[in-house]
């Protein structure tokens, strides 16, 4: 008879191999940025730019629906075809998905979770179909605490970190 903790180790080494790691994605659109958890510890982040004033990503639970290495819109055509979306993970069946895209540190797109690049390509490899997805938080209280201040130096954004030149 083996000992228990063979068993015990056995059972936690064949559940791990065989149905892997717990996978999580959190969109923090107060904060614009993106999470990719992994049994509940944060693997990698990166900085995301969502839907603008009047096209809000829609906040809630999602799973992605596919993923698409190459992608155009059908929404969103340009002279060429349909804008790129390319490393598209689909997250509705009404155009709300994760792509490469402009990541300008403000809320920007149609509705979209766009992530930059290295990170789209990352998140790309990383998530599987049916990951879940958790969009939360608000785009416009990002840009109230984000927003550029004019001071007497120019230009500052709230946030910004300043030196005080300080002499007896």
């Amino acid at each position: 008879m083996r000992p228990v903790w063979q068993l015990v180790l056995f059972v936690s080494l064949f559940q791990t191999a065989a149905f892997g790691a717990y996978k999580e994605i959190v969109v923090d659109l107060s904060e614009q940025m993106a999470y990719a958890y992994e049994d509940g510890d944060i693997i990698f982040e990166g900085r995301i730019s969502s839907g603008k004033i009047g096209r809000e990503t829609p906040n809630g639970t999602f799973r992605i629906l596919e993923k698409k290495r190459y992608h155009r819109s059908n929404l969103w055509p340009k002279p060429n075809g349909g804008a790129k979306m390319n490393y598209m993970l689909r997250l509705t069946n009404t155009g709300i998905a994760m792509h490469l895209g402009h990541v300008p540190n403000r809320p920007a797109s149609h509705g979209c979770i766009r992530m930059r690049n290295g990170f789209a390509q990352r998140m790309f490899r990383w998530a599987e179909v049916g990951t879940p997805v958790y969009v939360e938080g608000d785009a416009q209280e990002y840009l109230y605490y984000h927003r550029p201040v004019l001071t007497d130096d120019g230009w500052h954004y709230a946030d910004e970190y300043g030196v005080i030149d300080f002499h007896d």
